[in-house]
């Protein structure tokens, strides 16, 4: 591993004395984005190949939301919502007319809209499907990642996620993703619905076997109870559609959104769904000060103008079926295999090649930041800004040190 430049260590040293260890993060400490670039603090260039984990497909410091952020920070900021302001109605409308949904619950974090979804999921269960109280069960995926609050924790397969944080809210049942079967199995009459990913992204960007939301959606309407997707790292452009469910045509009963819903600028989080199910909250029962707030709301509806001007879902589609190509192509032996859909690619590698972090640091050394997950997975996440020949530079970047 390279010697740090002085002022990337200072700085370094300074969080690691008085920031809690909860991150294990590269040692690069960047100061200043710009499209598919991230510039440190000692004036190094990096192509960003993890883009925040979805969360500036639209780039670094994209000018146009910039702009909006800018223009609402000087007039208002938070009203909370005891009062209503005059952002929050119109995105609301975009939101919903852009994704098909009937009515949309803003919140800050995507765990934050995960857990709003929770509550509608159960609150409809008894409400409108007659589950006797307190038994309400929520089928769930093994190699889940929703967000870090403990009754999230609670259901995942991730052992350093769920590290003595017990005791855990009960109701979930686990199943293997990708295995249908498992699925009808779990499935009872205090059943009130179906909550998974439709890929992977922090597992390593897994891909379920074609057919697979097919049949969660047909399970879920066979035996009356909801389908609802996590999209926050998926959606909004990354896969190649708007959302990963388009890719098999269907309809979930509701989704959460976060991450792209800004362009990196501010915390925004959505949980988006038809009248059926948003109509179980009632004033007073949910709820977040800053859920909503001008600020979140101008620059969320400029974040997704971005994305429907620039056609960006589209551009990943296009340039993703080229990235796939490259990152198959790639002469190593150290790849087990290569997962892609979108601009969003998992590389797989065998045991016998070692960790991946090791690989990512000398990316890092080469100029491109990307992010290890499960020991033997480099994620590949690029903002969806970017070029033909940027791609052509990265893959040539991860096919050589592969090869060393």
């Amino acid at each position: 591993m390279a010697t740090l430049a002085a002022k990337s260590e200072a700085l370094i040293q300074q969080e690691n004395q008085y920031g809690a260890h909860n991150y294990h993060p590269l040692d690069v400490v960047c100061t200043k984005g710009e499209g598919v670039f991230l510039t440190d603090v000692d004036g190094k260039k990096y192509m960003d190949f993890l883009a925040a984990y979805s969360a500036v497909n639209q780039g670094h410091n994209h000018p146009k939301i910039g702009e909006a952020m800018i223009a609402q920070i000087k007039t208002l900021a938070l009203t909370s919502r005891a009062f209503r302001n005059d952002q929050f109605p119109p995105l609301l409308e975009k939101l919903c007319k852009l994704t098909g949904f009937d009515k949309a619950l803003l919140m800050n974090s995507g765990a934050e809209a995960v857990e709003t979804a929770l509550k509608a999921m159960r609150k409809w269960g008894y409400d409108k499907k007659g589950i006797e109280y307190g038994k309400a069960e929520i089928i769930v995926a093994d190699g889940n990642f929703h967000g870090r609050t403990t009754t999230i924790v609670g259901f995942s397969t991730d052992p350093d996620s769920t590290s003595r944080f017990g005791p855990f809210t009960p109701g979930f049942v686990i199943v293997p993703y990708g295995d249908l079967e498992a699925v009808k199995k779990a499935i009872n009459p205090n059943t009130c619905a179906i909550f998974m990913e439709p890929i992977q992204g922090e597992g390593g960007v897994v891909i379920p076997p074609d057919g697979f939301l097919r049949g969660l959606r047909d399970l879920a309407t066979k035996n009356n109870c909801l389908l609802v997707l996590d999209e926050i790292q998926s959606g909004l452009g990354r896969t190649g559609k708007l959302f990963a469910f388009e890719h098999e045509g269907i309809r979930p009963d509701g989704i959460t959104i976060g991450k792209a819903l800004s362009g990196g600028y501010y915390p925004v989080s959505a949980f988006l769904a038809n009248d059926e199910v948003m109509d179980v909250f009632t004033p007073g029962i949910h709820g977040s000060t800053y859920g909503g707030n001008p600020l979140a709301c101008a620059v969320a509806s400029a974040a997704l103008d971005v994305l429907v001007d620039e056609k960006l879902a589209e551009r990943a589609a296009e340039l993703g079926e080229y990235f796939a190509k490259r990152l198959k192509d790639m002469k190593s032996d150290k790849v087990e295999l290569v997962r892609v859909r979108g601009l969003w690619a998992g590389v797989q590698l065998k045991e016998s090649a070692g960790k991946a972090r090791p690989y990512c640091y000398q990316l890092k050394e080469r100029g491109m930041l990307c992010k290890d997950t499960h020991e033997q997975i480099i994620r590949l996440a690029p903002p969806l800004v970017i070029t033909k020949e940027q791609i052509d530079w990265a893959v040539d970047q991860l096919e050589a040190v592969l090869q060393g």
